[in-house]
């Protein structure tokens, strides 16, 4: 029998200091009740009473063998203190980073420990558990662990997503789980991959992500999604349009490409609108338009923030188109060409910039329509 006991997070304001999540968050945990009985992971400290409360209902008079940790960022291990004092002859199993993790986060702390190798096993009774090694996705001690008997990969933060568990996203499970993808394990398309051969003759029926639902059916979705993303491939052949504008110009050249477009696009003003939205969208589509203003004689410190993000996750493999302005020495167009070529890989830059200097001439809006018929 397995038991949720995990919690939604509706007071956050932002995931890991920076991520909107509107709303909310999960922090998944879940109790494995047979012959011996194991938990998966804990919860964000602010939890951590709800948490107990839960695990102890679930227990009905029981007390738990084993505590698993498969990854230690705190909003899954900072209970772990909470759990030891409560039952003090429970075994806490990781590996060896996980150890070495457990006393930076908890300096002393002494618990008996069960450390395992990779594909090591652990028995609770009809439950085998399996432990499947996930280095850098996205932190150095991930583990995750196969039950054999559900076959159920409980996942950690792989197939996750931003929302709370009573959040039905209209948009489906890729929007949210996209930006989450893209904002925490983007950087990480190799592991990902990696993991995936670990995987490959690994009979999957269900996925428990630490952040998000249960994914039990379809599961070929899902993995095609990650598959796409950890390769760094677009998944769709539309437009994203990001944009910096001071006094409104290049904004005004955004718009009218926008309108001029006859395939699905995304268009975002980076010093305005949802950042990581922007950087999600980025990667979701197979074009970029970079529409931006010079600034002190170099690109637009929202425009290098943007650049910057998707260099820290590997962008590659799209396509690029730039407009530039600039009222006395447009230069943004030199230093992003710059910045692309010794920052990205397998980009195709459109040959054909637009320069605007101040405001829309004429020409310039010929310009943009030739633009957009050349993304169409």
């Amino acid at each position: 029998m397995v038991k949720y006991i995990g919690v939604d997070d509706r007071k956050i304001d932002l995931f890991e200091g920076q991520f909107i999540v509107p709303e909310g968050i999960s922090y998944n945990s879940y109790l494995i009740i047979d012959d011996k009985i194991a938990i998966m992971d804990t919860v964000d400290i602010n939890f951590k009473d709800k948490f107990l409360y839960k695990l102890e209902t679930a227990l009905d008079g029981r007390k738990p063998n084993y505590l698993i940790i498969d990854h230690m960022e705190p909003d899954h291990s900072a209970s772990i203190l909470a759990v030891v004092e409560k039952y003090p002859d429970i075994e806490v199993v990781g590996n060896a980073t996980t150890f070495k993790m457990l006393q930076q986060f908890f300096p002393g702390i002494n618990v008996k420990q069960l450390v395992v190798k990779e594909n090591d096993t652990l028995n609770l009774g009809k439950h085998n558990l399996k432990f499947i090694f996930a280095p850098m996705v996205h932190w150095p001690e991930v583990m995750m662990t196969y039950d054999e008997f559900d076959k159920c990969l409980y996942s950690a933060d792989a197939f996750g997503k931003f929302g709370a568990l009573d959040f039905d996203d209209p948009e489906g499970w890729a929007c949210e789980a996209r930006r989450y993808y893209f904002g925490i394990v983007g950087k990480y398309g190799l592991p990902v991959q990696n993991l995936f051969k670990k995987l490959a003759d690994t009979k999957i029926e269900i996925i428990r992500p630490l952040h998000g639902p249960t994914l039990d059916s379809n599961l070929d979705y899902y993995f095609n999604l990650y598959n796409i993303w950890s390769k760094y491939e677009p998944e769709a052949d539309a437009v994203t349009i990001a944009y910096t504008s001071v006094y409104g110009n290049t904004k005004e050249a955004a718009l009218l490409l926008a309108d001029n477009l006859t395939k699905d696009y995304d268009i975002f003003d980076l010093a305005r609108d949802d950042f990581y939205e922007a950087i999600e969208g980025a990667f979701e589509n197979k074009y970029l338009v970079l529409a931006t203003t010079t600034y002190c004689g170099d690109i637009f410190p929202k425009m290098l923030d943007f650049l910057n993000a998707l260099k820290e996750r590997g962008y590659q493999n799209r396509t690029i188109a730039i407009i530039e302005n600039g009222t006395w020495a447009p230069t943004a167009k030199k230093f992003i060409i710059d910045f692309i070529n010794n920052n990205f890989k397998n980009i195709t830059i459109l040959e054909k910039t637009i320069t605007i200097k101040s405001a829309l001439t004429e020409a310039n809006k010929a310009e943009i329509k030739d633009l957009a018929k050349e993304l169409n």
